[in-house]
């Protein structure tokens, strides 16, 4: 790769819980790396997500929500997390879903620095029956910053991501490629493996199951043969949700491993075996050493 003109940077992408971020992620760089739910707050660590083409390279970093009611110190976890991810960075992407617009995106916008260009991305259009509420919405949050570019995206639908590419691209510094032109993120498979098991608990146990479940990963190997051995433990906070995971008969339990299983395989392009188990932690979102053990700093 010819490094001459190349830019290449770090972006974050900020915002509340559960306006697309991490869909947005996903689809800026072609490859599911970051879970998503319609439950809020489901992403929880920093998740680098790496895109290269011929003129640059987009290093993604994805934030959790920034959680504006600090209720436990998982919640506390979560908003250093973002805060130190806005830290030397070369671009921010502040998104908000289109028409929504209230506090809560208020204060994370106050908490931007004010040093590093923002570029307001207002996500899933496609859902605006009357686009033409799209303008007002626009001009009435341009008003509250000076943005360096403001775009409107579908990323569910992968419309306008090229457009906001480019609007990136002008901000990153000249420098060579950060990682390897292949790599799509820093995260290791243990990590990702848990990422994936975790997004299936809240894809199927709905608003059932309280927020506080979380995944460890208690053996990974990979044999001669490319076959990955995953044994997994799902931490809940009570037995009945326990029992909830589990399901007659073990039914759910055993969908959420089976569809986590198939996410991993697609991921890794090999086959694995995943062997998953729910055990009950009690107050573990508010433990400080639980929580630095599972990566929460």
């Amino acid at each position: 790769m010819d490094t001459s003109n190349f830019h290449s940077g770090f972006i974050a992408i900020v915002g509340r819980p559960n306006v697309g971020k991490s869909t947005l992620l996903n689809h800026l760089i072609g490859q599911k790396i970051s879970i998503t739910s319609r439950k809020a707050q489901t992403t929880r660590h920093r998740i680098t997500g790496i895109l290269t083409d011929e003129r640059s390279q987009f290093v993604f970093v994805d934030t959790p929500g920034f959680q504006t009611q600090h209720k436990n110190a998982l919640n506390r976890g979560m908003n250093r997390v973002v805060s130190s991810s806005m830290r030397d960075v070369d671009v921010i992407l502040f998104v908000l879903e289109a028409r929504h617009y209230d506090e809560r995106d208020r204060q994370v916008l106050q908490m931007l620095p004010k040093d590093a260009p923002v570029i307001l991305v207002i996500n899933k259009v496609d859902v605006m029956i009357d686009k033409s509420e799209l303008l007002p919405f626009i001009e009435g949050i341009a008003d509250e910053h000076h943005f360096a570019a403001i775009v409107p995206v579908s990323a569910k639908l992968d419309k306008q991501l090229d457009t906001l590419l480019d609007a990136i691209r002008q901000h990153l510094p000249e420098a060579a490629p950060i990682y390897a032109a292949d790599e799509i993120t820093d995260r290791n498979e243990r990590f990702l493996a848990a990422e994936l098991l975790r997004e299936k608990v809240f894809r199927f146990t709905g608003e059932e199951l309280p927020y506080s479940a979380s995944v460890v990963i208690e053996q990974f190997k990979q044999e001669e043969s490319g076959l990955r051995r995953i044994n997994a433990a799902i931490l809940v906070d009570k037995e009945a949700h326990k029992a909830m995971l589990i399901g007659k008969g073990g039914a759910k339990l055993k969908e959420i491993a089976t569809q986590a299983r198939l996410d991993m395989e697609k991921l890794f392009d090999g086959k694995v075996f995943l062997e998953v188990f729910v055990k009950v932690k009690s107050g573990w979102a508010d433990d400080e050493r639980v929580l630095k053990s599972l990566g929460y700093e």
